[in-house]
């Protein structure tokens, strides 16, 4: 009986843990919204419990955070330390995409043109910005996963994590990058269906990680300090 609470307790838990992330990194939970515990469990039709679980979950993940006398609240944004994660990522990830191309298969060019094609198509609709930004991980993830330098991955890795507690989804705060991120996507894939030299591709990767941090970081109302 015990084991059988417990796995119905972790349930409800994961379940209201990824409604909270998902409205988190959407943005319909913006930086300073408020998190209600007992409104949160009357409206997924639990006791408080699994959702204080799962409040504390995305507080370890520095999406939430604890404020005396005020309770939960969704996490601002640092604007400086999502430039200075976005420009390590960018030369990281710059040269990781420069190593891959000359290993890169026909096969992973026509997935990582299949994926764009699927993020031109959001741009042309109603952006769905969560959507947009894992499709954009999957993309650059084709790209450098032939990159014979394991420690290189394992560091584009590691900044790939700090920025998914830092930034929820960019193209939340910048959706008129989108379109633009796409067709600078296509760009790359030319470049290397097309045979271009190793410092030509990395400089292009790099720079399209850069012009996304610019626009975001001069997006926000912090930017002049």
């Amino acid at each position: 009986m015990p084991s059988t609470a417990g796995a119905q307790a972790l349930s409800k838990s994961e379940k209201v843990y990824r409604e909270l992330h998902s409205r988190i990194l959407s943005g319909r939970y913006a930086s300073g919204y408020r998190l209600v515990l007992d409104q949160i469990a009357r409206e997924f039709g639990t006791s408080p419990v699994p959702v204080r679980e799962a409040v504390r979950r995305l507080e370890a993940e520095g999406l939430v955070t604890f404020t005396r006398n005020v309770g939960a609240q969704v996490a601002g944004i640092n604007t400086s330390d999502y430039a200075n994660a976005m420009q390590t990522l960018a030369y990281l990830e710059g040269a990781a995409t420069s190593l891959a191309a000359a290993r890169i298969t026909p096969e992973q060019l026509a997935e990582a043109a299949s994926l764009n094609a699927e993020m031109r198509q959001l741009c042309e609709g109603t952006l769905d910005p969560v959507r947009f930004t894992e499709l954009n991980h999957r993309f650059h993830w084709v790209l450098c996963e032939s990159c014979p330098n394991q420690h290189l991955l394992d560091l584009v890795h590691r900044e790939w994590q700090r920025m998914s507690g830092i930034r929820r989804s960019s193209f939340t705060f910048v959706p008129s990058r989108t379109l633009s991120s796409v067709d600078e996507h296509d760009r790359i894939i030319a470049l290397i269906r097309a045979g271009a030299s190793q410092e030509e591709i990395e400089r292009v990767a790099r720079d399209h990680k850069l012009r996304t941090m610019t626009e975001y970081v001069t997006s926000r109302p912090d930017s002049a300090s």
